[in-house]
């Protein structure tokens, strides 16, 4: 056997293509490439497809990563889960202070901060309002008392108070999990500092990020355009075209769910920075089409523009900016001195002019 094809089903192809991963050929086939003519459909027909569809090399293999890559990409998957369990523990919190009359939101920017935690602590500790708000350690805080009275019009229950609890550990855990997974992409990524840093030079785009966008992509330059990158991911409209009329829908969102949304976090970041042209190509967008078709155009303006600087090893730099890429060789010349008038005919006469004198009155 010189070839093994095989659909990527789930993940049911992972164990067996680790297995003969280096020891032969395997062809790893999009499911939605290969649909088979409709009609009686089972395992030993779709095999038989497969094997006759890989003899006549039929099948387009799907882009599967070396195995350093595969485990980068598996870390920051496995913190984006993190993050989202985290976010509804979050989000289970505020619905148990709300279920409680306690609208700590409404005072407090972020509960989860500082000044929010101090709060919620006092308030699951059942120590006096007066009290946590006199110990409360941001100063900007303290003067909105009269606010964060009005907004705990109760106390929590003791069950309430071992749900917040549960939820607040439960967190603890968590984070301590993602602070694991980033210590080791950050160990992981020190092979890919030039890359990182000009993902980095890019607004809205931090080192996670970062991180997990060059984990989605690979080796860019299996892309022979920035175009079809953005194809890959799904960030492009469909397209149907009937006689003379060309519609365009929604976007294909055909490859990888995860990199698309990062690249829309990223984008909402970028049409955050001020003065910055992505941010007045989102405004523009926004004005015609809407905030949400616009933070898509940005992620797919932003996936594009990091593109080409992956290609070209440069960093990102706003377009208009007064930039210089080597020394001007008129500031190494030495300051001009006045010449006189037979100098100046000199050189007009080397140059190759004529020089006549003209009398003034007879010109009059």
């Amino acid at each position: 056997c010189e070839a093994v094809a095989m659909e990527s089903t789930g993940t049911y192809w992972i164990p067996v293509y680790s297995v003969l991963e280096g020891s032969m050929e395997v062809v790893v086939a999009n499911p939605y490439m290969i649909k088979h003519i409709p009609g009686k459909k089972t395992d030993s027909i779709d095999a038989e497809w497969l094997a006759e569809l890989c003899l006549k090399d039929l099948i387009v293999p799907s882009r599967i990563f070396p195995r350093e890559d595969r485990v980068l990409r598996s870390l920051t998957r496995a913190r984006e889960g993190l993050v989202k369990i985290r976010t509804q523990l979050k989000n289970k919190i505020h619905r148990d202070l709300s279920s409680s009359h306690i609208k700590l939101s409404s005072v407090v920017t972020d509960i989860f901060g500082k000044s929010g935690m101090h709060i919620l602590r006092g308030l699951l500790d059942d120590r006096s309002i007066d009290e946590i708000i006199n110990s409360i350690p941001s100063s900007r805080v303290k003067k909105n008392a009269d606010k964060i009275r009005e907004s705990i019009e109760n106390n929590l229950d003791s069950s309430q108070i071992f749900l917040i609890e549960s939820s607040l550990d439960l967190m603890g855990n968590i984070q301590d999990k993602i602070d694991t997974i980033d210590a080791d992409l950050r160990r992981k990524m020190c092979t890919k500092q030039s890359d990182l840093k000009i993902a980095l030079s890019i607004p809205g785009i931090e080192f996670m990020s970062a991180t997990t966008i060059l984990a989605e992509i690979g080796n860019y330059r299996n892309f022979s355009s920035p175009e079809q990158l953005a194809s890959y991911f799904g960030i492009v409209p469909f397209v149907s075209q009937s006689a003379d009329k060309l519609h365009t829908g929604c976007i294909t969102k055909h490859g990888s769910k995860h990199l698309r949304w990062i690249m829309v976090q990223v984008a909402h970041a970028a049409s955050k920075k001020i003065g910055s042209k992505l941010r007045r190509f989102y405004l523009r967008v926004r004005s015609r089409r809407g905030a949400n078709v616009a933070i898509v155009a940005l992620a797919r303006k932003i996936l594009c523009i990091l593109y080409h600087l992956l290609m070209n090893q440069e960093m990102y730099e706003e377009p208009g900016a007064a930039k210089r890429t080597r020394p001007n060789r008129l500031d190494q010349l030495p300051p001009p001195r006045e010449f006189t008038a037979q100098e100046m005919i000199g050189i007009l006469k080397r140059s190759g002019y004529e020089v006549r004198k003209i009398d003034r009155w007879a010109c009059s």
